[in-house]
């Protein structure tokens, strides 16, 4: 059987995480981002979007494979 491919989301941050919550700078960190303009390729995951969600107003979804 051949496996499946993997689905990828590439995020972006675009907020600062100065005057948030440290739960939200701990997320940003998670997402492999802390600086502004950095790009992450993540796997496709409820658990990553759980994330995404919680930092939405600071991040932009790029792209999804």
């Amino acid at each position: 059987m051949a496996k499946a491919a993997t689905k990828t989301i590439k995020v972006e941050q675009t907020g600062s995480p100065i005057r948030r919550h440290s739960s939200q700078r701990e997320t940003l960190i998670g997402l492999r981002l802390n600086k502004i303009g950095r790009v992450a390729e993540l796997q496709d995951s409820p658990e990553v979007r759980g994330m995404i969600n919680k930092v939405r107003h600071l991040v932009r979804v790029v792209g999804e494979k």
